[in-house]
């Protein structure tokens, strides 16, 4: 098989890597200190990219997350989806955007935008759509910018699936990180990891992240909803709306990620299936919690479910999205 492209962005303090496989984003590195370091999880060979494997930093869609028993109804239709988890659809089905191989449709040495024709009926969702992501680069910060089109009403949530680990891949797991998230409410969800429509209070429970916490200690926790997910792999509904900060990591080093979306859903996935099988860039195998996704999105499930945000794109409208990953460090 024949590798996919790779593109090196570079503004003062980083470099990105993406490649054409997936759009995915294969390395982040920051280089203001003295010693190189790539916080994000990727596939040493660059083959893997495209093949459907664990979805390592990859443009996710059509629909991030789960979507129950692969149907939904929109405006009275019903829509059979292909399937991929249990008899549900994961992450836009058995052929997502992650395995398609995008085209290179503009790019300079901070940015590149990446696009995708998805047709009518791809894994069984309605329209034509079409899709661009564009990654740029500034000093220790990463944009991304999602578009889409489509010719017939669908449902759209577009997201990047990369697995962070601000200790550097690699350098074993995430349990001694922190993570904040302003979130009173998650997606309870049943033991298939399907919401079940209750947006639950995360006072006095593990998903209370509204002040910074250790992620062994809550992944410690005895919960029957951690259970379910071998951790965390739970939608926090964020508060505030358009872009804003959605989620605190900080290192063991002090070194700190913020993230900033316009989407009303924070996945928060802390890589309990990890099992030594992927080898990164630096040659070390991972291992369950090598990194932790946060993953900005609509709702999983939502056409399934009146009482969350519609992810509905109507013919003739615009999708926009916008994420982004700002960098630094601890005085």
């Amino acid at each position: 098989m024949t590798s996919p492209s790779s593109i090196a962005l570079t503004a003062d303090g980083i470099i990105l890597e993406v490649v054409t496989a997936g759009a995915a984003v294969r390395r982040v590195t920051l280089t203001d200190e003295d010693r190189p370091l790539d916080v994000v999880l990727g596939f040493g060979d660059r083959a893997d990219y495209g093949t459907g494997l664990d979805y390592l930093g990859a443009t996710i869609g059509r629909y991030g997350n789960r979507i129950g028993a692969g149907r939904f109804s929109l405006d009275g239709v019903v829509h059979e989806l292909a399937t991929n988890e249990n008899g549900n659809t994961l992450h836009g089905g058995p052929e997502g955007f992650d395995r398609r191989e995008w085209t290179v449709l503009d790019r300079d040495a901070a940015h590149v935008t990446l696009g995708l024709h998805s047709p009518d009926g791809d894994q069984g969702f309605p329209g034509a759509l079409d899709v661009t992501v564009t990654y740029t680069v500034a000093p220790g910060s990463v944009r991304i910018d999602y578009r889409a089109t489509t010719d017939r009403d669908t449902v759209v949530s577009l997201t990047n699936h990369a697995y962070f680990n601000l200790g550097g891949e690699g350098s074993g797991p995430v349990d001694d990180h922190t993570l904040a998230v302003p979130a009173d409410t998650f997606t309870a969800t049943d033991a298939a990891l399907l919401p079940t429509g209750e947006l639950r209070d995360v006072t006095g429970t593990p998903f209370d992240l509204r002040a910074p916490r250790r992620l062994g200690d809550v992944l410690a926790t005895d919960d029957e909803q951690l259970r379910h997910g071998g951790g965390l792999d739970h939608n926090f509904s964020v508060r505030g709306s358009g872009l804003r900060e959605v989620a605190v990591l900080r290192g063991a080093s002090g070194r700190t990620l913020v993230v900033e979306s316009d989407q009303p859903g924070l996945q928060v996935y802390s890589g309990a299936h990890f099992d030594g099988t992927i080898t990164g860039p630096g040659g070390t195998p991972y291992a369950a919690r090598a990194g932790i996704a946060l993953e900005t999105q609509g709702f999983p499930d939502a056409p399934n479910h009146a009482g969350f945000p519609s992810t509905v794109l109507r013919a003739g409208e615009t999708y926009a999205s916008t994420t982004a990953w700002r960098f630094g460090h601890d005085a």
